[in-house]
C-alpha cells in the first residue's frame, strides 16, 4: 500500500483519492500498486458498483504526471526501475480502459500525462474551469503514453494529433469540447458532486444514476476554442510525415499555424516523429491492450535515449530550456531510428492479467 494514495470503499463507491500534493500527486510505482490492486479486487466485488478517482480537496492539481527524474535517473542506469513502473502504470491504465463498471474521474486541476492516463479511460470524465489538459512529452524527448496512442487519434479529426506534437495545452470547458473530458462543471459544485455520490444508491443501474446526477450538476459545454481551427489542423496535421505537417503549417500563411510549426521545431524531432507514429499505428488497433504493448516497447527505450535524459537535464535538472537534440531536425531522424522503438521485445513483452 502507498501513503500517497488512499483508497477506501463507501456504500458501494470504490474511491482511489491520490495524496501527494507536494508533487501535485504525480503518479509513482508504489500508487500505481495500490490503485491497480484496488481495480482487479473491485471488478470482482459485487458490493461495489461504481469507482470515483480524484485527489484530496484543498490541494492543488489532480495529476501531474508521472516521476519523470525517477526515469532519468533509472534510464541513465540499467533502467530496470523506470521500466518497472511502466509495467505496473501500463497495466493501472489497461485495468481502467476494461474495467466492468462505471470509473467517475474528477479532474479538477492540473492532468498532464500519467494524470490523463489515470482519468481519460474512464467511462465518465468531470472537467472544471481548473482543469488544465496536456500531453508534454515530445518537450523532455519523451512520448504521449498511458494510453496516448489509444485516445489521442479518436478524438475529432486530427486533434490529438495536434496535441501529441505540440503538447499543445487545453484549459476549463476545451477539455470537455474535445472531448477528453465527459461533462464539465464549476469547480465550487465538486464537494456536492461527491457529496451526492456518496448519498446515492448505486446497487441497481450504476451508470445510469450517475449519468442522473452528472446531469442535474453539468455545463453546455460551448464549442472549443479551438473548434475555428479545426479545418486548419485537420489539413495540417492528416500529413503522413513530420516534414509535410510542418511544412503544411509554414505555408498555410496563418500566425496559429506558424507558431505551430515553431513550436514543432523546439521538440524533440526523434520524439515528434516516434508520437506522429504511435498515433497513426495506434488508430488502426482495435484492442487496448495490444497499444498498450507497443507503448511499453516505446518507453522501454526511450527512457534510455539520448534525447529523454537530455530534455530531462535541460527541462527539469538545469532549467536552462536549452536541449541539444540528438538528431538536430527532423530531416535527420530516419526511418530506420524510428522503427526500432516499435520493435517486439521477446520475453520482456507486457503481459495482462498476471
Amino acid at each position: 500500500m502507498s501513503n500517497d494514495v488512499s483508497v477506501e470503499t463507501h456504500r458501494g463507491v470504490g474511491r482511489v483519492t491520490l495524496t501527494r500534493p507536494k508533487a501535485l500527486h504525480a503518479l509513482n510505482a508504489p500508487m500505481c500498486d495500490t490503485i491497480l490492486a484496488a481495480l482487479e479486487r473491485w471488478a470482482a466485488d459485487p458490493t461495489v458498483h461504481l469507482v470515483m478517482i480524484d485527489h484530496e480537496e484543498e490541494t492543488r492539481g489532480f495529476c501531474a504526471g508521472g516521476d519523470i527524474r525517477m526515469l532519468a535517473d533509472s534510464g541513465a542506469g540499467d533502467a530496470s526501475e523506470a521500466r518497472a513502473f511502466f509495467n505496473v502504470e501500463y497495466r493501472m491504465n489497461a485495468a481502467l480502459k476494461t474495467f466492468p463498471k462505471p470509473v467517475l474521474a474528477i479532474m479538477d486541476g492540473v492532468t498532464m500525462g500519467g494524470g490523463v492516463g489515470l482519468s481519460v479511460h474512464g467511462s465518465h470524465r468531470v472537467a472544471t474551469e481548473r482543469t488544465l489538459f496536456a500531453m508534454p512529452e515530445t518537450g523532455i524527448g519523451l512520448f504521449p503514453d498511458v494510453g496516448g496512442g489509444w485516445f489521442l487519434p479518436r478524438l475529432s479529426g486530427y486533434l490529438g494529433t495536434w496535441l501529441a506534437l505540440t503538447g499543445a495545452r487545453l484549459k476549463g470547458a476545451d477539455v470537455a469540447a474535445a472531448r477528453v473530458a465527459t461533462h464539465f462543471l464549476p469547480s465550487e459544485l465538486v464537494p456536492n458532486l461527491k457529496k451526492q455520490i456518496e448519498g446515492a444508491d448505486f446497487s441497481v443501474g450504476a451508470a445510469e444514476m450517475l449519468n442522473e446526477i452528472l446531469r442535474g450538476m453539468t455545463h453546455p459545454v460551448p464549442a472549443g476554442s479551438f473548434a475555428a481551427r479545426s479545418d486548419l489542423i485537420d489539413d495540417c496535421f492528416a500529413k503522413d510525415t513530420a516534414e509535410e505537417i510542418v511544412a503544411a503549417l509554414d505555408a498555410a500563411d496563418n500566425e496559429w499555424a506558424s507558431e505551430q510549426a515553431a513550436t514543432i521545431r523546439t521538440k524533440s524531432p526523434e520524439t515528434v516523429k516516434v508520437a506522429l507514429r504511435q498515433v497513426r499505428d495506434g488508430a488502426k488497433l482495435d484492442n487496448f491492450e495490444e497499444n498498450m504493448r507497443m507503448e511499453y516497447r516505446i518507453g522501454w527505450r526511450k527512457v534510455q535515449s539520448h534525447d529523454f535524459l537530455e530534455g530531462v537535464r535541460a527541462v527539469i535538472i538545469d532549467k536552462d530550456n536549452a536541449p541539444k537534440w540528438k538528431p538536430a531536425t527532423l530531416e535527420e531522424v530516419s526511418d530506420a531510428d524510428v522503427a526500432r522503438y516499435f520493435e517486439p521485445l521477446g520475453d520482456d513483452e507486457l503481459t495482462f492479467g498476471d
